[in-house]
C-alpha cells in the first residue's frame, strides 16, 4: 500500500476535528433550549400560565385608573403592561421573550383610530373631563350672555330708530299746531260733497270740488262709500243745475263712479240719473258739456243689461240718432257708433257663452234676451247712419265704423246692399288702404294697421256681393 501523502493526512484531521466541533455545539444547544418547545408539561405549572397571571393583576391594577393607547402599526410591536388596545388589533404572545405584541389587521393597513379598548377598561383620551352639572352650568352662561347681546343690540336698534322716527304722539300735535288734519278718503269725499252742495259755495269752489271727487270715485269701494252718506245722490242732483260747467263736472264724477261698478249702477238708475243724462243730450248745451253726459251715459250702460232696457223705452236710440246728426258732432258721432258696437256685441258674447257652458237659462243671458236692441237699431235707421259715417276722415273713425257695420250685418245686410253710396265708398277705401298696406309691405312691417283695415274691408264687399 502506497504510504498517504502529508496533504491527505492534513484532511483527514482536520475533518475529524470539524465533526467533534459540531457534536459539542449540538450538546450545548440541547442543554440551554427551551423546555417547554421540547416536553409535554401541566398547564397549570407552566411558566406562560404564571406570565399571564401577573399581567392579570397587574391590569386590575389598573383598571380604575386611566390607560395610555397604544397606536400600533404594520409590523409587530411589544404592548407594554397597562396599555389599551384598539379594536380591531391583531395581539399574539411571544413564546420566547413572553411578551404580547400587537399590530394592525390588514384590512385596516390604511387606517389608524381609536376606536375602542379592552373589554371592561374605560378609555379616557382626555383628560380634563366636565360633569353635567359643569355643562349645564357653561350652557346657562352662554344663554345669559346671549340675551345681553341681543338686549345691546335691541338698545341700539331702539336708539337708531328714535333717532330717525318721531313718535306720532309728537306728530299729532305738529299737525294739530299747523291746524292740518289726517282725514281717510271717505272723510275726504264728505268734506267735497259739503262743500259742492252748499249754497255758500261759489261756482269755482263747487267745480273744485267736483274735480277733486272725480279722482277719488275711481276707486270702486271709493265709489261704494259715497252712496253711504248719499254723496251719489247729490251728484245726480247736480245734473239738473242750471250752469253748465256743474253739469259737465257732475257728470264726469259720475262716469268714474259707474265704469265696472254694478252697485253703483244700480243706485244710479233708482235715483234717476238715466233720464237726467238723456236729457241733457237731447237739450242746447255745449259740446264739452255733451262729452262728458256721453262719457257718463256709457259707463251706465256697459255690462248692465236692465239700464240698456231702460234705456230703449225711454227713446234713448232716437236721442242717439239726432245727437249724432247733429253739426259739428263727428267726435260724439264715434263715441255714439263704439258704444252701439259695444252693446251688440256684449249680448252676441253672452248668448256664446250660455251656449258653451250648456246653459240656456242664466240670469244674465235672461236679461240680455229682453233687451232688443237689433229691431231697434233697424227701426232707427241706424243701418243707414253708421254707414254714411264711413266717409270720416280719420283713420281711428273708420275702423270703429268698420267694425260696427260688421256687427250689424246680420240685421242691416238688405240696406247695405240697396245703398249705392256704400259700394262706391268702399271701393275707394279699399284702394286707398291697399295702397296704404303696399307702403307697409316694403317697409317690412308683415302685420300692419293698414292691412286690417283693408282685410275688414275685403270681408265686408265679400259678404255684400
Amino acid at each position: 500500500m502506497a504510504p498517504q501523502s502529508p496533504t491527505s493526512s492534513r484532511m483527514a484531521s482536520l475533518r475529524i476535528v470539524h465533526g467533534l466541533l459540531m457534536v459539542s455545539c449540538f450538546t450545548f444547544c440541547l442543554s440551554h433550549q427551551n423546555p417547554k418547545e421540547f416536553a409535554l408539561i401541566n398547564p397549570e405549572k407552566s411558566s406562560t400560565k404564571e406570565t399571564e397571571r401577573k399581567e392579570t393583576k397587574a391590569e386590575e391594577e389598573l383598571d380604575t385608573e386611566v390607560l395610555e393607547v397604544f397606536h400600533p402599526t404594520h409590523e409587530w410591536q411589544a404592548l407594554r403592561p397597562g396599555q389599551a388596545v384598539p379594536a380591531g388589533s391583531h395581539v399574539r404572545l411571544n413564546l420566547q421573550t413572553g411578551a404580547r405584541e400587537v399590530k394592525l389587521q390588514y384590512e385596516d393597513k390604511f387606517r389608524n383610530s381609536l376606536k375602542g379598548s379592552k373589554k371592561g377598561k374605560r378609555l379616557d383620551i382626555n383628560t380634563n373631563t366636565y360633569t353635567s352639572q359643569d355643562l349645564k352650568s357653561a350652557l346657562a352662561k352662554f344663554k345669559e350672555g346671549a340675551e345681553m347681546e341681543n338686549s345691546k343690540e335691541d338698545k341700539a336698534r331702539q336708539a337708531e330708530v328714535t333717532r330717525l322716527f318721531r313718535p306720532i304722539e309728537e306728530l299729532k300735535k305738529d299737525f294739530d299746531e299747523l291746524n292740518v288734519v289726517i282725514e281717510t278718503d271717505m272723510q275726504i269725499m264728505a268734506r267735497l260733497i259739503n262743500k259742492f252742495n252748499s249754497s255758500s259755495s261759489s261756482l269755482e269752489e263747487k267745480i273744485a270740488a267736483l274735480f277733486d271727487l272725480e279722482y277719488y270715485v275711481h276707486q270702486m269701494d271709493n265709489a261704494q262709500d259715497l252712496l253711504s252718506f248719499g254723496g251719489l245722490q247729490v251728484v245726480i242732483n247736480g245734473l239738473n243745475s242750471t250752469e253748465p260747467l256743474v253739469k259737465e263736472y257732475a257728470a264726469f264724477v259720475l262716469g268714474a263712479a259707474f265704469s265696472s261698478n254694478p252697485k253703483v249702477q244700480v243706485e244710479a238708475i233708482e235715483g234717476g240719473a238715466l233720464q237726467k243724462l238723456l236729457v241733457i243730450l237731447a237739450t242746447e248745451q255745449p259740446l264739452t258739456a255733451k262729452k262728458k253726459v256721453l262719457f257718463a251715459l256709457c259707463s251706465l250702460l256697459r255690462h248692465f243689461p236692465y239700464a240698456q232696457q231702460q234705456f230703449l223705452k225711454l227713446g234713448g236710440l232716437q236721442v242717439l240718432r239726432s245727437l249724432v246728426q247733429e253739426k259739428g258732432t263727428q267726435v260724439l258721432a264715434v263715441r255714439v257708433v263704439t258704444l252701439l258696437y259695444d252693446l251688440v256685441t256684449e249680448k252676441m258674447f253672452a248668448e256664446q257663452e250660455a251656449e258653451l257652458t250648456q246653459d240656456t237659462t242664466p240670469e244674465k243671458l235672461q236679461q240680455y234676451r229682453q233687451v232688443h236692441l237689433l229691431p231697434g237699431l233697424r227701426e232707427q235707421g241706424w243701418c243707414e247712419i253708421t254707414a254714411h259715417l264711413l266717409s270720416l276722415p280719420e283713420h281711428d273713425a273708420r275702423e270703429k265704423v268698420l267694425q260696427t257695420l260688421g256687427a250689424l250685418l246680420a240685421t242691416c245686410r238688405d240696406h247695405y246692399r240697396q245703398d249705392p253710396q256704400l259700394s262706391k265708398v268702399l271701393a275707394n277705401l279699399q284702394a286707398e288702404y291697399q295702397a296704404l298696406a303696399t307702403l307697409e309691405l316694403q317697409a317690412g312691417e308683415d302685420e300692419g294697421y293698414f292691412r286690417e283695415l283693408l282685410g275688414s274691408i275685403n270681408s265686408l264687399l265679400k259678404e255684400l256681393r
